[in-house]
């Protein structure tokens, strides 16, 4: 127990000069990291909102909206289905949450729910069936109604949340931000936290726009200022005030979806020099983009990207290569910004802030100086009591709280983890978690000395009798630390993470590394008794 192999000291020496030389990046300069190797400056713990100043967002997604795409898409499915069945009918009304269908001849109702319930997807169940239609379709008199159930109801929400949260993250991910913090908060609500983020104004923009893109043929024999779209096409306002062409009369059908891209970076035109956006399709798109402008030679198809017309080009050959390119007087920055709503996807409904709050730098670093006081005032304390309960093994106990602060955040540092004000209350808690084990460990070899064993047998007994105290006990608090970082979110699992880092790394400052110290100090001294 009280001897210690070279090998074994060289290595826990090297694991201690390791972790200095991990830590050593969070306390040197721009300029100093700026002149190191890429692989060691950017290992480096990344300081949390509270922290580094920042932007707190609060996202609601536009439910209505969501049930609005559901309905429109049931009318054009409605009118195809009942045209096949030979239904006929007067009149498609959309509703809140459905569609009424007035009937020609009230006898064709059985006929229209029959049809009707066709349209309906199934929610729940498995592999072997047993969901339930998300339509509720009844008649009543010369109409049919076909409703919304409120199990399709929360079920869209949950898909629609969870799909923003998915698409957003892309989003955020692609602009370069460093461990943002995004999580769902209540039924219809997103929770955005930017750390570092010097401009907020284009983060809302990215994700205020639904990005939906559709390719569209425009309707040539038509003429917007009219005032009045003809049956199955829309008027569409041109993303460019200043174009000679403020609106087009764009079809409905969508020839393209945009869900079919596979890839948008921005560029220059060689030609030309401005700023475009090039894009790619999946096999699928391909094949409908290039037999679309097979069939449409000289006739303009319109780039709609939420409800807007980028751009309206004229077809002058067939594109069978399934990729393309986007112009519109760009900047850089817009066709950057394009390129990354295009990547991510488009959001199933608008996303509207309802709250937002800036952290300034300054407000920050006050919460850094604040948090290292802490840490520093706790640090000073448990060693003034460790030292004058202990003496000489407090001391070495003292060194052993450094060296665990230092591998702490060593392994956040590995980690690129994310520090916030709560994971420096977790660096302080884990200092008396850490010299709980040196307390047992000295209580013990106290207990020993006054029963009267020898100097090396009150040691080795005091280790061997308290290792297993000290593994229980840190494993339960391990345990603990396991769920809150399952279960929290954002500051709860810095926490919890802070937590975990100092009580397993005690494992080893406070068992091996102290005994390490106490071996060697009693092999060089030969001392007569123990100062505890």
């Amino acid at each position: 127990m009280l001897y210690f192999p070279r090998w074994k000291i060289f290595l826990i020496v090297a694991i201690c000069v390791l972790g200095t030389i991990l830590t050593l990046p969070n306390f040197l300069s721009r300029e100093t990291l700026s002149a190191l190797p890429n692989w060691y400056a950017h290992n480096r713990v990344n300081l949390g909102l509270d922290l580094r100043g920042g932007s707190h967002l609060l996202l609601e997604v536009d439910m209505g909206a969501v049930i609005r795409d559901r309905v429109e898409g049931l009318v054009d499915s409605a009118r195809t289905q009942l045209r096949n069945d030979n239904v006929g009918y007067t009149a498609i009304n959309p509703g809140d949450r459905g569609i009424t269908v007035q009937l020609r001849d009230p006898a064709q109702a059985d006929t229209a729910v029959r049809s009707l319930r066709q349209l309906a997807n199934t929610i729940g169940g498995g592999p072997l069936g047993g969901g339930q239609p998300d339509l509720e379709v009844t008649a009543s008199g010369g109409s049919v109604t076909a409703r919304l159930s409120e199990i399709a109801l929360r079920e869209r929400a949950t898909q629609a949340i969870e799909q923003s949260i998915e698409i957003v993250r892309r989003r955020i991910d692609e602009t370069g931000v460093n461990e943002p913090t995004i999580a769902r908060q209540g039924a219809d609500r997103i929770l955005v936290q930017l750390p570092g983020v010097e401009d907020p104004d284009r983060v809302k923009r990215l994700l205020g726009t639904t990005a939906k893109m559709t390719f569209r043929l425009v309707d040539m024999n038509a003429d917007p200022s009219a005032g009045r779209a003809p049956p199955g096409t829309d008027i569409l306002p041109s993303a460019e005030g200043g174009r000679a062409q403020s609106a087009y009369v764009i079809r409905k059908k969508v020839e393209v979806d945009g869900a079919n891209l596979t890839n948008a970076t921005a560029g220059s035109n060689p030609q030309t020099g401005e700023w475009v956006v090039n894009f790619e399709f999946d096999s699928i798109g391909a094949r409908r983009f290039a037999d679309v402008t097979r069939a449409n030679v000289g006739r303009p198809f319109a780039i709609v990207l939420d409800n807007k017309v980028i751009s309206a080009p004229v077809i002058r050959e067939p594109i069978t290569g399934g990729r393309g390119q986007i112009s519109g007087s760009f900047t850089a920055a817009d066709a950057n910004d394009l390129a990354v709503l295009l990547r991510a996807g488009a959001l199933p409904a608008p996303l509207k802030v309802i709250e937002e709050r800036t952290v300034g730098p300054d407000l920050g670093a006050d919460s850094i100086r604040a948090g290292l006081m802490a840490v520093g005032i706790g640090f000073v304390l448990v060693c003034t009591y460790m030292i004058a309960a202990y003496g000489l093994f407090g001391a070495f106990a003292c060194f052993a709280l450094l060296v665990n602060t230092v591998l702490t955040l060593a392994a956040l540092s590995l980690l690129q983890a994310t520090l916030t004000l709560p994971g420096i209350a977790g660096i302080l808690l884990s200092l008396g978690l850490a010299v709980d084990a040196n307390i047992l460990i000295n209580e013990r070899v106290r207990e020993e000395t006054k029963k009267g064993r020898g100097v090396f047998g009150s040691v080795e007994a005091g280790f061997s009798r308290a290792y297993s105290t000290i593994v229980d006990a840190n494993l339960t608090t391990a345990i603990k630390m396991a769920i809150l970082f399952v279960l929290g979110t954002g500051a709860i699992k810095g926490f919890a993470v802070t937590i975990t880092f100092g009580i397993l790394i005690s494992l080893f400052t406070a068992t091996v590394l102290v005994r390490l110290m106490m071996v060697s100090w009693l092999r060089k001294t030969r001392p007569a008794a123990l100062p505890v």
